[in-house]
């Protein structure tokens, strides 16, 4: 710090605080400084103006600041840091509500379990006390297997009072309540198979789900997709366990909450929907023809009639964006990666689905996309499209093009961020590794792709509108099939899994009675 003026340096006192500040001394606060420093300047004021005006300043100079007199420093003690009391700010279980009364819930707890016989509920009657708890209907079997009702079959007053106490008391909102619930002991994340047994509630008791009583094997398949689904929308640091921080940040709890208020399922399209699985899997059954639940690079090229390129299908099986050892080693893709894998295909602008592609085309991974890899992947567009007779653009031209679509922040690296920002990834990452979708998007008017831009109203998603549009065609070849004899597969669809009466019909007959 510069002092100017010479005889603010010749005081003794504040040159005694610039010492002991210029040695790092913890005793000297920038606060006291600036008090003595404001002190010092106001008395330069006065006597310069009692000078102009002829009279002796009454004051000395010593004695104006002689109200912050250094107090003596004990040199064992002045390198030790003042302690200050700062207030808690960070609560990752949530904000403690002094005013909430544990208690009276409690007693509600124990008065309505002196309802059930022995006052022991059931997991059907835990629902009445996820209520009383505050908490939303499907609760219930977390709440119950948090309890030890899953090794009993029943759950005492003193066993869930005795779990419901121990909670109010170390979490405080919804989020870390639910994790407590579902997570393994001491562990603040959600796994995959932690949901297993909410969702087999919800398959057995939801009312928009009754039909699939008559089609039990289908209840992991169903559960598969939905805990896929939650993965892929709220856990967004792909470390495959969703922690309390991305559980807030997501609407997980509030679509779960909906479930009581809805009896049909498929209005609920974010995770749960009945239809949005159908479609999945009848897709994935379309492509595994030799039906052992998994799928090869082979059967992937036939999707969507070879949409994909072959050089991102190799990438996709590399490992870049499926976990487990069955890509690596024998190269192939399990249900639950397909699920992943079609999301991101059919809905190229969520951000999952951007990292996704991201990470396919990243060949070095270094987090850029360089002109070469993208040169690379634009070679097979450009081999297929002279196969059928189209003349593709040169790749120097495309490349300005992308450019300036994207326009990235450093010149000739593109990043993730930049594809995040520009609102037009889906138009990037088809031109490189989907045909079809490319050749579509050149036929399409610039005006609407400028629309699409500018447009920020709540309109369904691009898988949405996949979604309804596949399951609307295949509800119409079902029909089209229900002439046949019963108990006969459909040809090249989920039915040949199950028999007619078994799992088509009673598909059909759900249809009717939702309309």
């Amino acid at each position: 710090m510069m002092i100017k003026e010479s005889s603010l340096r010749r005081d003794p006192d504040l040159g005694g605080e610039l010492a002991f500040l210029a040695k790092g001394c913890d005793f000297v606060l920038p606060s006291r400084f600036k008090r003595r420093l404001k002190s010092f300047q106001q008395a330069q004021v006065q006597g310069k103006q009692e000078k102009k005006s002829g009279t002796s300043p009454p004051v000395s100079l010593n004695s104006a600041v002689s109200s912050c007199t250094v107090l003596p420093v004990n040199k064992a003690t002045s390198s030790t840091p003042l302690s200050i009391n700062i207030p808690r700010f960070y609560f990752p279980k949530g904000l403690p509500n002094v005013c909430a009364n544990h208690e009276e819930i409690i007693a509600r707890i124990e008065e309505a379990f002196t309802e059930f016989e022995d006052e022991k509920a059931n997991i059907c009657e835990m629902g009445k006390i996820a209520k009383i708890c505050g908490c939303p209907l499907y609760w219930k079997a977390p709440m119950f297997n948090a309890s030890g009702g899953e090794r009993t079959g029943c759950v005492s007053v003193h066993a869930f009072v005795s779990m419901w106490r121990k909670i109010l008391c170390n979490c405080h909102d919804d989020a870390s309540r639910f994790t407590s619930l579902l997570a393994k002991p001491s562990c603040d994340y959600l796994e995959q198979e932690d949901f297993i047994p909410l969702l087999q509630d919800v398959v057995e008791t939801h009312p928009g789900l009754t039909f699939l009583k008559d089609a039990p094997e289908f209840h992991s398949r169903y559960i598969t997709t939905v805990i896929q689904r939650i993965f892929y929308t709220v856990n967004r640091s792909w470390s495959g366990k969703i922690t309390l921080t991305e559980l807030r940040k997501s609407n997980f709890l509030q679509t779960l909450a909906l479930l009581e208020e809805e009896d049909d399922i498929n209005q609920i399209t974010d995770y749960f929907s009945y239809e949005h699985f159908y479609v999945i899997y009848c897709k994935f059954w379309e492509l595994d023809t030799d039906h052992d639940l998994y799928i090869s690079q082979k059967d992937l090229a036939r999707y969507s009639d070879q949409a994909l390129s072959n050089r991102i299908i190799e990438r996709i099986f590399s490992g870049a964006v499926v976990r487990g050892n069955e890509v690596q080693k024998e190269g192939r893709m399990s249900y639950a990666d397909f699920v992943w894998l079609l999301i991101s295909e059919e809905d190229k602008r969520s951000a999952t689905s951007i990292e996704y592609w991201f990470r396919c085309m990243d060949l070095d991974g270094d987090g850029v996309l360089s002109m070469y890899e993208l040169e690379y992947f634009y070679e097979e567009q450009c081999e297929r499209m002279e196969v059928m007779g189209i003349e593709p653009l040169p790749f120097h031209d495309l490349l300005c093009q992308m450019l300036d679509l994207v326009k990235p922040e450093r010149e000739g690296r593109v990043t993730l961020r930049d594809l995040k920002r520009c609102r037009m990834a889906h138009v990037f990452y088809n031109t490189f590794f989907n045909l079809e979708k490319y050749l579509d998007n050149e036929q399409r008017d610039p005006f609407a792709v400028q629309k699409d831009i500018e447009n920020d109203g709540p309109e369904p998603s691009d898988w949405d509108r996949y979604a309804a549009e596949e399951y609307e065609i295949l509800v119409a070849e079902e029909s089209g099939n229900e002439q046949l004899q019963e108990g006969v597969p459909l040809k090249g669809s989920i039915g040949e899994v199950v028999t007619m009466g078994c799992f088509v019909g009673s598909h059909l007959n759900q249809l009717h009675t939702l309309q």
